[in-house]
């Protein structure tokens, strides 16, 4: 039996043959796996698909790593979003029974975001208009007396935190100038 493929050449059918073998008995060997290779390469389009795909393979890795590197960026950057809104809240409550908000908001922060490294992260701290830079504790003598005592009902508190941006592919840091990422969030303290 002879049939025609796509391609417009004719081979008899192996495996109409292989099929009239098996019911009479006999058995036909089927082709190895490097036999079709060389049958595919031999053959006049056939092997350009292979050939092709073998050509594309690693740019596809390369943006498909990529997209996966910023999803991780991405989800560093929610993470600290969240927690510089929860420690900005969480120096707002304890306003009146600390005296160290910068602490209690770094800790807040730090706890809000595990899977970044806390001691990675940079703090600046803002209450009542007082800037608290590059520290994670402002500790005071008493509640009556500064950065606690300016915490006062209807003030605001502004906790800003920087986290280092690594965006490595394969092994190359894209780092441009420190890039890092940074959150704010201001509370109303109540």
């Amino acid at each position: 039996m002879i049939q025609t493929d796509l391609h417009g050449m004719t081979e008899s059918l192996e495996q109409a043959s292989g099929r009239d073998a098996a019911s009479t008995g006999s058995r036909v060997a089927p082709r190895s796996f490097a036999a079709r290779v060389r049958a595919l390469l031999r053959s006049e389009n056939d092997g350009s698909a292979l050939v092709e795909f073998a050509l594309l393979l690693p740019m596809l890795l390369l943006i498909t790593t990529g997209i996966m590197i910023f999803g991780v960026a991405m989800n560093n950057y929610l993470q600290l979003t969240n927690a510089v809104s929860m420690g900005a809240r969480t120096a707002a409550i304890n306003a009146q029974i600390t005296k160290d908000p910068c602490l209690v908001a770094s800790t807040a922060v730090a706890a809000a975001a595990p899977g970044l490294t806390s001691s990675k992260m940079t703090f600046n701290f803002t209450f009542n208009g007082v800037n608290y830079s590059n520290q994670s504790s402002c500790p005071a003598p008493s509640i009556s007396l500064p950065p606690a005592s300016y915490l006062a009902s209807g003030t605001n508190v502004t906790v800003n935190a920087t986290y280092p941006l690594n965006l490595s592919v394969f092994g190359k840091v894209f780092n441009l100038n420190n890039a890092v990422l940074s959150a704010t969030s201001t509370e109303l303290v109540q």
